[in-house]
C-alpha cells in the first residue's frame, strides 16, 4: 500500500518508515519533487494535521498521512505545543528551540511535558479519520544524548532514566507519542 506523508521532515518520514511494516511504500513530499507545503496556522495539532492532509491528499493518489505533534510542557501552560517546530523563530532549528525552552525553564521545580501526536488520514481531499498518541515524561536542565531530533535530548520518559537523546532508536520507535498514533493509523489502514 502507498502512503504519502505530507511533510518534508526527513526525520520524521524516517522514524515512520522504520515503524510501518514493509507492505507500505512510504513517500514524503520530498519524493514529489517542486512542490508547496501546506500552510499550518491552525490553533491545535488535529486543525494543523488535518490542513496538511487534506491538501496534499487533492494533489496525489491514494491515502494520504499527516501529522502533527509536538512538546506540551505543564509549566510554560502547554507551550511550545503546536509551535514547537519554530519556538524559537526559525521554523526547524532545533538547537534554537532547546535553548529557548532551556531559559524558560531555568528555575522552574514543575517539569512535567509530553509529547503528543495527532496523525490524520485523508483522501482524495476528504477527511477520513484520525488517532492520538501522547508520551508522559519531564523536562531535565542539559541536553542528554545525540539521538533523534527536536527535543528528543531535553524528554525523559515516565518510567525512564534516559533522555529520548540518548534511548536506542529502536526503544523510542516502540514507546514515542508517534509510534503509539501510528500503530492505530496502521491497523486501521489494514482494515480498508
Amino acid at each position: 500500500m502507498k502512503l504519502t506523508l505530507a511533510t518534508k521532515n526527513s526525520h520524521k518520514t524516517q522514524e515512520i518508515r522504520e515503524m510501518a511494516p514493509k507492505s507500505f511504500e512510504i513517500l514524503d513530499i520530498n519524493d514529489l519533487g517542486d512542490f508547496p507545503q501546506a500552510i499550518e496556522d491552525g490553533t491545535t495539532f488535529l486543525a494543523n494535521a488535518t490542513i496538511k492532509a487534506i491538501e496534499l491528499s487533492k494533489k496525489v493518489d491514494g491515502y494520504v498521512l499527516s501529522d502533527d505533534s509536538g512538546l506540551v510542557v505543564d509549566a510554560l501552560g502547554g507551550a511550545p505545543g503546536v509551535y514547537s517546530s519554530r519556538y524559537a523563530g526559525t521554523d526547524g532549528d532545533d538547537q534554537a528551540n532547546n535553548a529557548k525552552l532551556l531559559r524558560e525553564m531555568e528555575g522552574v521545580k514543575e517539569r512535567s511535558a509530553r509529547f503528543a501526536c495527532v496523525m490524520v488520514i485523508a483522501r482524495k481531499g476528504l477527511f477520513l479519520t484520525h488517532f492520538e498518541g501522547i508520551i508522559e515524561g519531564k523536562i531535565i536542565d542539559t541536553l542528554l544524548g545525540s539521538e533523534g531530533f527536536g527535543y528528543d535530548p531535553l524528554f525523559i520518559p515516565e518510567g525512564y532514566e534516559q533522555s529520548f537523546g540518548e534511548l536506542a532508536g529502536e526503544i523510542k520507535n516502540q514507546l514515542s507519542h508517534r509510534s503509539r498514533a501510528l500503530s492505530q493509523t496502521l491497523e486501521w489502514l489494514g482494515q480498508q
